[in-house]
């Protein structure tokens, strides 16, 4: 069974960074891709970014380019979210998730995604 640890989160002032970490266990992860997902209050889960496990392409949603950043460390199992110049309405919880073969189509849908973490939360101070 495929676990997934969110860590990193923690309350930070506007403009400031923050890298979050989704460490993997449970299988080998090729042809999976692994994707951040956040939920603020109130609001319905949003898709922020994806990456492919095995050759580390990604995929943003329009409103995350330019701020965010996906990666991943393989000899970890960890894939990462680094997040600058962050705002108050970034205030959410970033939960990592993971779907071996998914359909491109549907990638940034949630219901795409057999694995979840628990979650870690951003809070973002104005």
């Amino acid at each position: 069974q495929v676990q997934l640890v969110e860590s990193g989160g923690g309350l930070v002032q506007a403009g400031g960074s923050l890298r979050l970490s989704c460490a993997a266990s449970g299988r080998t992860f090729t042809n999976y891709v692994m994707a951040w997902f956040r939920q603020a209050p109130g609001k319905e889960r949003e898709f922020v970014a994806t990456i492919w496990w095995n050759d580390g392409s990604t995929y943003y949603a329009d409103s995350m380019k330019g701020r965010f950043t996906i990666s991943r460390d393989n000899s970890k199992n960890t894939v990462y979210l680094q997040m600058s110049s962050l705002k108050p309405e970034d205030t959410a919880v970033y939960s990592c998730a993971a779907v071996r073969n998914p359909i491109y189509s549907r990638i940034s849908s949630v219901y795409e995604y057999d694995f979840w973490g628990q979650g870690t939360q951003v809070t973002v101070s104005s």
